[in-house]
């Protein structure tokens, strides 16, 4: 199967122009990267292995697909490398797994383990790259087409201060593994997204939440701020939702939601919202987020209230509480029934995702050729291992059947 072409990337000028936050630019004159009901697979470092943890992009990824569900298996492993990928010796292979799951797409997130090499090693960086993509080519690991890849790049070196020294010299560094990045993958004809830039151009803004811990490993608010980037990259979505009520006129307007029933209630408001798609996951952070991430969260703007404040409650459980002018400027919701079970959805992905680990990365050779193999539990894990699967594949199907969308009453109440 030839691969179309199809070069991701963003360029920092076009970041305000184009989208709002932290995103990708998609060339429209291609398909998606990735298809509804793609069976993916995630290779790579440390970025990888924990995007399964958080669960924001695959959130994200189900939402866009949920007509024809997305299936993910994350083989991210801390610390690999393309040249230094070890792993347990008589526990199931990656290339066998793979298969197993009968994977279309391959989305492989490597450059920063192997930038500590420094601008030196981006030659053989290159030619690594070259050689992986190379180890794919022709396997069709579905059983029907060629498996497709995905390369993506790393992101920015945050300054921590003393933490974090020679952070300006890293970012170079960074920036040459990931124009690397951009080269083979346009030689290659493989979509390519470039996260370096943007993280680079967020983390800029000191008076926002810090993104990592340590300069390197995105933290889960790291982790909410790159998933939008890179859902928006990888597949269509619809954008945030949108309420706007002129409690003057008694008049409402939605987007991803459709609003009716607008009446006055006293110095209040109130009306019926009738969901049209998934809410956004909120931010992991109290208070206020990076302003260029501002729009990717959900808002409820409610004009010409009377001066004080009010309080939104949905089918009776209160949600938040502002000032009119706040309300008036727009409000983030993040806390309404529905996403609360959208929380609780990204739970269970991570739950999924814990299940297939245990089928597949042996957290402790002891038991597998060590000198508790012939242990009752040493003995057990063979079985244990299949039964995991078992248990991830069953997560994964109930994951198909995404989150319920309802018509609620919403109310903004005085408060004293």
């Amino acid at each position: 199967m030839v691969i179309r072409a199809v070069i991701i990337s963003v360029h920092w000028r076009l970041l305000a122009v184009l989208l709002i936050g932290l995103c990708s630019i998609v060339s429209r004159a291609a398909d998606s990267p990735i298809r509804p009901g793609d069976r993916i697979a995630f290779i790579g470092n440390t970025f990888a292995d924990q995007l399964r943890m958080y669960g924001y992009l695959e959130t994200l990824l189900l939402q866009r697909s949920i007509e024809k569900p997305i299936s993910i298996r994350n083989f991210g492993w801390a610390g690999d490398m393309l040249t230094a990928r070890d792993r347990p010796t008589n526990f199931p292979t990656e290339e066998s797994t793979l298969t197993a799951h009968k994977t279309d797409v391959i989305i492989a997130c490597f450059g920063m383990g192997e930038s500590f090499a420094g601008e030196a090693g981006v030659d053989a960086f290159k030619q690594d790259l070259q050689d992986f993509i190379a180890s794919h080519k022709g396997k069709k690991y579905n059983g029907k087409s060629e498996v497709r890849l995905i390369l993506i790049s790393p992101i920015a070196y945050e300054d921590h201060g003393r933490r974090t020294p020679n952070w300006e010299r890293r970012n170079r560094e960074l920036s040459a593994y990931t124009r690397a990045m951009n080269v083979v993958a346009g030689q290659a004809g493989l979509p390519f997204i470039d996260l370096n830039r943007p993280a680079s151009d967020l983390m800029e803004d000191y008076s926002a939440p810090k993104m990592t811990g340590n300069g390197v490993n995105l933290n889960e608010y790291g982790y909410w701020c790159v998933s939008r980037s890179l859902a928006d990259a990888l597949i269509a979505g619809p954008n945030p939702w949108a309420l706007n009520v002129d409690a003057g006129a008694a008049k409402g307007s939605g987007k991803g939601v459709e609003i009716s029933n607008v009446a006055r209630s006293g110095k209040g408001i109130r009306f019926t919202v009738s969901e049209k798609t998934w809410p956004s996951l909120g931010a992991p952070v109290k208070g206020d987020v990076h302003r260029r991430l501002d729009r990717n969260r959900d808002r409820l703007t409610v004009k010409n209230l009377s001066a004080g404040g009010y309080r939104l409650t949905i089918n009776g459980k209160l949600v938040v509480t502002a000032s009119a002018k706040q309300w008036s400027d727009g409000v983030a919701i993040t806390h309404s029934p529905t996403h609360e079970a959208l929380e609780t959805y990204r739970q269970k992905i991570y739950d999924k995702n814990v299940n297939f680990i245990y089928s597949w990365k042996a957290l402790n050779q002891v038991h597998i050729v060590g000198e508790r193999r012939k242990s009752n539990s040493g003995r057990a894990l063979p079985d244990e291992i299949i039964e995991f699967n078992k248990i991830a594949v069953a997560k994964d199907a109930a994951l198909a059947k995404g989150i319920e969308l309802k018509t609620r009453e919403w109310r903004l109440d005085p408060v004293q």
